[in-house]
């Protein structure tokens, strides 16, 4: 199989490749054989942290040649988790676009306060594929990546996902099965649910994913155009379709669909650390499982053609090739 070219995302045979990011260390997730995992017990998130200091340590910092990175945080009344959060980002990021829901806690106010360069973006509709549309709408960076505010997401994980970027793929995709990932909050019944859906998905798109239900993703801005997502308010009204949680199956199909380069980046998943999900395990489940039918059908992603990419990609340390095709 020929690896990605640099600036491509198309191969000879039409078939769609794909660079695994290899040579992660493990983060606490036995992955057997059956392809069946086991969390690892959850860390100590009990302590809270000061607003403007670091949950850890000082930021990390990305590589000094790499592309103006934009992080996109949908937030609901999230005001407790982001001290947590927004001190641990890279330091040099191009930007941080909070997208709030019009919380009633002070989630804008503490935004503001741990960084003052923060973008606010207020949502036209509900949920969360609503809440991605139009921060995708605000992006002025060259790679664009998704991540949760309630501290579930390593704002540490970033820079893998940058170097998978950088070093060809299209679009890096977080997954807590492969090696090197895990997770202390996903449930038997979550995972159990993940795996048959992520297996229908495999099936009707011809993918190899690995965790099709999982948000941490990146990808370079020229990928907005294969999504096709519309940040308008519209006349309907309430929550329209993609504004759930099935906006990462439908961002995940419309990338398969447009035989984009994928990256499967290993990460791990840590526990919420305030409050209580909106996510229902059933109730969303059969809704990624309706998209999974109506993407499968639509056309949505395929007319697309990528654009040139604004920083030509570099090598990478620590970033291996293989020829396994993910979608």
């Amino acid at each position: 199989m020929r690896a990605a070219v640099p600036g491509s995302s198309h191969s000879d045979d039409g078939q769609h490749q794909t660079d695994l990011v290899r040579e992660m260390p493990p983060l606490g997730l036995d992955v057997r054989e059956d392809g069946d995992a086991t969390p690892a017990l959850p860390a100590d998130r009990t302590a809270d942290v000061p607003v403007g200091t670091s949950a850890t340590h000082a930021p990390a910092r990305l590589s000094r040649r790499s592309p103006r990175v934009s992080v996109v945080i949908p937030t609901y009344n999230e005001a407790r988790n982001l001290p947590h959060v927004l001190p641990r980002l890279p330091a040099d990021l191009h930007e941080v676009i909070l997208v709030d829901g019009r919380s009633v806690d002070d989630t804008v106010e503490v935004a503001r306060a741990l960084r003052s360069d923060v973008k606010i973006v207020m949502q036209n509709r509900i949920g969360k594929g609503n809440a991605m549309a139009c921060g995708f709408a605000a992006v002025t960076g060259d790679i664009v990546v998704m991540l949760d505010a309630d501290g579930s997401a390593d704002p540490e994980e970033i820079s893998r996902f940058v170097a998978a970027l950088v070093g060809g793929a299209d679009f890096a995709k977080g997954s807590r099965f492969t090696a090197g990932g895990g997770s202390s909050d996903i449930t038997a019944v979550r995972a159990w649910g993940n795996r048959w859906l992520n297996r229908t998905a495999n099936v009707l798109f011809g993918t190899r994913y690995t965790d099709l239900c999982y948000g941490y993703n990146a990808f370079w801005r020229h990928c907005l155009d294969s999504l096709e997502l519309d940040p308008r308010a519209g006349d309907r009204g309430g929550k329209q379709w993609g504004d759930g949680f099935e906006i990462e199956t439908i961002i995940n199909t419309r990338i398969a669909k447009a035989r984009l380069v994928i990256a499967e980046v290993p990460s791990y998943e840590l526990s919420r650390i305030h409050g209580q999900s909106n996510l229902n395990t059933w109730r969303d489940g059969f809704r990624v499982l309706g998209a999974l039918v109506v993407e499968r059908l639509s056309s949505t992603g395929r007319r697309a053609r990528p654009q040139p990419r604004t920083a030509a990609p570099v090598a990478v340390p620590g970033v291996g090739r293989g020829g396994d095709r993910v979608a």
